[in-house]
């Protein structure tokens, strides 16, 4: 018997998550202890919080089966967003599967920003371009929190279109968010703006060949690989892409907001520099990031 009365070979709420936050450890499972609450709450229908009021309770057998499923998935490093289906940014909840790129909290940055800019004017409308928009998270959050921005999310990947939809009905921003197949800036004219777009923002692919093999295996063995590495040995292939092909879409003196690697400052301004047509304005952070994330450019006006 426990210190409660439970016999010990009961698997309560309370025995279950001490077995597998133990077994999270020994196998280096993200998250650890949260982890386990997280699926066991998802395996039981009820909220995080409410697993502490159930300590003692045995879940039914059912609960229990799904829960050793997610156990036994997590252990072969399966990232947690995709089982539980869900990940929060920018204070939202989004859908996410194997189609697309998790949501990261470096990648807020890049919304916060444009965000600034959008309220910073108002009164105007602002176009905006958010370019490889994977799960729909930086278009969304935008025109969630900007009332004034129009943003059109693009991506090769039509899977991904797919679950920025769902994101886009769940946040009801589709009279303002509009999503479109297409290759970088490859847009058919209806899709932009008579002036060009006022702001393009992007999470690029930036993994280089070489760092590929070093990622955790959550990582890399999950997440689509298109999302992460571009064309090229050095991970840089997409800031060329942006820097050259950019001006045919964005209006006289646009913006270009790009996230970065944590040690790639240098190498993308060289290559926004060498082709003579931006101004580098600032790069942006999250408060309690160490590094900068995302590089701001203006279009010269030629």
């Amino acid at each position: 018997m426990t210190e409660t009365g439970t016999p010990l070979n009961t698997w309560t709420v309370g025995r279950l998550l001490q077995w597998t936050t133990q077994w999270f450890s020994e196998r280096q499972v993200e998250g650890g202890r949260l982890t386990a609450e997280l699926l066991l709450a998802r395996a039981c229908g009820c909220k995080k919080i409410e697993l502490y009021t159930r300590w003692d309770i045995e879940p039914n057998d059912a609960q229990k089966a799904t829960f050793r499923e997610f156990v036994r998935q997590a252990g072969e490093h399966a990232p947690i967003a995709y089982l539980l289906g869900e990940r929060e940014f920018y204070a939202l909840d989004f859908a996410v599967t194997p189609a697309v790129l998790i949501p990261r909290p470096e990648t807020e940055a890049l919304v916060q920003r444009v965000i600034e800019l959008c309220r910073g004017e108002p009164l105007r409308e602002w176009n905006v371009l958010d370019l490889g928009t994977g799960s729909g998270c930086v278009s969304i959050s935008i025109a969630k929190y900007a009332s004034n921005a129009r943003v059109i999310g693009s991506d090769i990947s039509a899977e991904a279109l797919a679950v920025a939809s769902v994101n886009m009905e769940r946040h009801g921003v589709g009279d303002r968010v509009r999503l479109v197949q297409a290759d970088g800036v490859a847009l058919t004219d209806d899709i932009i703006p008579p002036e060009g777009f006022h702001v393009l923002a992007t999470n690029p692919p930036y993994i280089s060949e070489r760092q590929w093999p070093t990622l955790p295996p959550n990582v890399r063995d999950h997440e689509p690989r298109i999302a992460l590495v571009p064309p090229g040995e050095d991970g840089l292939g997409m800031y060329r892409r942006l820097a050259n092909e950019s001006p045919a879409v964005l209006a006289d003196g646009g913006l270009l907001l790009a996230e970065i690697g944590y040690d790639q400052h240098a190498a993308v301004l060289h290559i926004f520099q060498d082709t003579g047509r931006w101004d580098y304005i600032k790069a942006h952070r999250n408060c309690n990031d160490p590094y900068d994330r995302v590089m701001e450019f203006r279009l010269r006006n030629i």
